[in-house]
């Protein structure tokens, strides 16, 4: 059993890591606080501490202050540095130290229990290992990839300090002038379906799965260092060092070496990826262009022709962004749809939409992102001003969709069709729930569609969806009240419109039956002849 020691000047943070972290999961036994660096100086003498968590701001003593007197005086003591910024400032003495993890506030269970977790870990590592070299190293080894980690992320995302940070370089091999890097993005097209099929919904362990055969079949050819995206789920992000060689060359074995990738990940696991291979370039520094040029490969792969796993290299010039994909156009026929309850057709609008994008020379997955986009904030739009209670929208992208139980992954254009048809549905019932609690059911309000939609297909089941009430039930709620049924009224209501119509002479026969709603002329004759007992050309031959 362990003890940790939390040192830190703000109670509730204090009390914060108590309530959170799993504790007797981990083998702690006793954990203590100290208010500030002076206070846990005096518990580490006092007490044998294994773990201790120090805030790196603190009044008396502050936590780079205190770092360097454990290092000296507590050299086996494990460390895990807390700080509100995520700046390697704050973290340069961390480092000298080699803490076991760096936590940011506010803390969340989740990464405060990896941590804990990682630090156990390594006590557990030191316990059953009596040799000296590994207990003076081991720490130091498992916090390396983190480190790596940080130093690659802040340099894709342009935030890394050269003239402050210069000596983390030396780490992912920057100080080697005949060092080669290049970004590759792999993004995991069926993530939902085989996180919950073979990684029993454990998306950390479908990252290091994918992970670990990219580096350990990219190894026999080049250095390569792996990570999860922390801003798309989907997403990891790869760093390929090679040692010099031309472009052409890297892009090439870069190109063959990630098809394995792509072959292997979908025979281990079925895991289904598109991967895009940034420029290759010679400054660390500049691995954020080769990662937006791999973002922009992903982006530009035509979904038409996908069928399975894929890799594509950076193009020397990105295709400008295409506005024939949006959906903005028919967003209001759409919405007429949803209103009056008739979801067939909102979704054969959306259909008509998507065969426009099939006929297309290309529609590529950047644009389907953008389309997806769009028609969810278009919905959401809608949604609220129709009164649906915002809670019951998924107003936070892709997390928020899967919250409501559709699942976001395609790796064609039929899954990418299927999924806009489920988001579709999932907005039409919430319609109809509000419209259903903000407005009470009037039987008349049927006899008024079918006066203004009677040139439409019309069906009982959509007004049993739309208001909820059985099929058998609305017929005789509407006989009872206006002495007909719901198809006889149809039939009524398109027949004397049929009568005002070939009272036009400039009218063809033809031109009524579709003005009516009838795709075929001899059914209308017919239906018009058992009506009323002559055809549409002899009803006009005895006026």
């Amino acid at each position: 059993m362990y003890k940790v020691l939390i040192i830190d000047d703000e109670e509730p943070l204090r009390e914060a890591i108590r309530i959170l972290g799993d504790w007797k999961g981990l083998g702690v036994s006793e954990v203590l606080e100290a208010t500030d660096g002076k206070v846990g100086l005096a518990m580490l003498a006092e007490h044998k501490i294994d773990l201790a968590m120090v805030d790196m701001k603190m009044p008396e003593l502050n936590g780079m202050e205190l770092l360097q007197i454990i290092e000296r005086d507590y050299p086996d003591l494990l460390t895990i540095v807390i700080s509100g910024y995520n700046d390697f400032e704050y973290t340069r003495q961390a480092i000298r130290s080699k803490v076991v993890d760096y936590l940011l506030k506010p803390v969340n269970r989740q990464d405060l229990n990896q941590s804990l977790r990682k630090a156990i870990d390594v006590l557990d590592a030191k316990r059953k290992k009596e040799s000296d070299f590994i207990n003076r190293n081991i720490t130091l080894n498992m916090s390396l990839p983190r480190l790596k980690e940080r130093v690659y992320q802040s340099i894709i995302e342009r935030s890394f300090k050269s003239q402050t940070n210069e000596a983390f370089l030396p780490l992912i091999g920057a100080d080697d002038p005949g060092n080669r890097f290049t970004a590759v993005v792999l993004r995991v097209l069926n993530l939902e379906q085989i996180r919950k099929r073979r990684f029993h919904e454990d998306t950390d362990l479908l990252h290091f799965a994918v992970a670990n055969v990219m580096n350990e079949i990219a190894a026999d050819h080049f250095g390569a260092f792996s990570f999860a995206s922390p801003k798309q789920e989907r997403e990891l992000i790869a760093i390929l060092t090679m040692k010099g060689g031309y472009p052409e060359d890297i892009a090439y074995r870069s190109m063959h070496q990630l098809n394995k990738v792509a072959s292997t990940l979908k025979e281990l696991f079925g895991v289904i990826v598109a991967v895009g291979i940034g420029h290759s370039t010679h400054d660390a520094l500049e691995l954020a262009s080769s990662y937006e040029a791999a973002k922009a490969a992903i982006n530009g792969i035509d979904l038409l022709k996908l069928k399975g796993a894929t890799v594509a290299l950076a193009a020397d010039k990105a295709a400008p962004p295409k506005d024939s994909h949006s959906l903005t156009s028919r967003i209001l026929v759409i919405r007429s749809a949803l209103e009056s309850g008739n979801v067939h057709n909102a979704k054969t609008i959306l259909s008509d939409y998507v065969k426009k994008w099939r006929a297309s020379d290309r529609f590529n997955i950047g644009e389907a992102d953008r389309a997806l986009h769009e028609f969810v904030i278009l919905l959401n739009d809608m949604a609220i001003e129709l009164g649906v209670n915002q809670e019951a929208l998924p107003l936070g992208g892709d997390h928020a969709l899967r919250d409501i139980g559709i699942s976001t992954d395609f790796a064609n254009v039929e899954q990418f069709e299927q999924l806009l048809s489920d988001i579709l549905d999932y907005f039409s019932g919430e319609i109809r729930k509000s419209q259903m609690t903000n407005q009470p059911f009037e039987v008349g309000d049927i006899k008024t569609y079918i006066d203004n939609h009677y040139f439409e297909e019309i069906k009982i089941s959509m007004f049993a969806d739309k208001y909820f009430l059985s099929r058998e039930y609305l017929m005789k709620l509407f006989k009872q009240q206006f002495g007909f049924g719901i198809h006889e009224y149809v039939q009524r209501v398109r027949m004397d419109k049929a009568k005002e119509l070939l009272d036009d002479p400039n009218l063809k026969i033809q031109d009524i039956s579709e003005m009516l709603g009838y795709k075929d002329k001899n059914y209308f004759s017919k239906a018009f002849r058992n009506y009323y007992s002559l055809s549409p050309t002899e009803y006009r031959s005895s006026k």
